[in-house]
């Protein structure tokens, strides 16, 4: 069957995998490697209630809700900031470079996307709480609601 025809009648090339990726993309790739190679054990992730809230008391952690204001207005944990996760780069005055932050969503993956993006812009404070809201919940915690 061969390669589908572009506009002139010539068979498209086609991508060969992460190798054209590279040569095409060199300082990307490498960027994104480096960032890749460099995330350490425990993925910058509080993983336990008990941790997170210690956190909160010891440490004065800022709690970031990367949810939309709709889902932080029916519930979220006590004392969290609603930044939405679209919003994180318009708002980084407000998140500190000198202090924990600690990131959460519903279901950890608005929570990875913000760690991430923040590690990449130079934050190395910041963790995600994997367990979410709903970890929260489950574990008995109480949530506030801005209804």
């Amino acid at each position: 069957m061969g390669r589908p025809p572009d506009c002139c009648g010539h068979g498209l090339p086609q991508p060969t995998g992460i190798a054209s990726v590279a040569t095409d993309n060199t300082a990307s790739f490498s960027a994104v490697d480096e960032f890749l190679q460099s995330i350490p054990s425990g993925y910058y992730a509080v993983q336990q209630i008990g941790a997170l809230k210690g956190m909160l008391q010891d440490q004065a952690a800022l709690l970031i809700d990367v949810r939309e204001p709709s889902e932080f207005r029916r519930g979220h944990i006590p004392g969290a900031m609603n930044i939405p996760v679209r919003s994180l780069t318009h708002n980084l005055g407000k998140i500190s470079k000198d202090h924990p932050v600690v990131l959460y969503c519903s279901s950890g993956y608005r929570t990875a996307m913000g760690v991430m993006a923040l590690h990449m812009l130079g934050y190395s404070n910041v963790r995600g709480f994997p367990p979410s809201i709903q970890g929260w919940q489950a574990g008995g915690e109480p949530i506030v609601t801005s209804d």
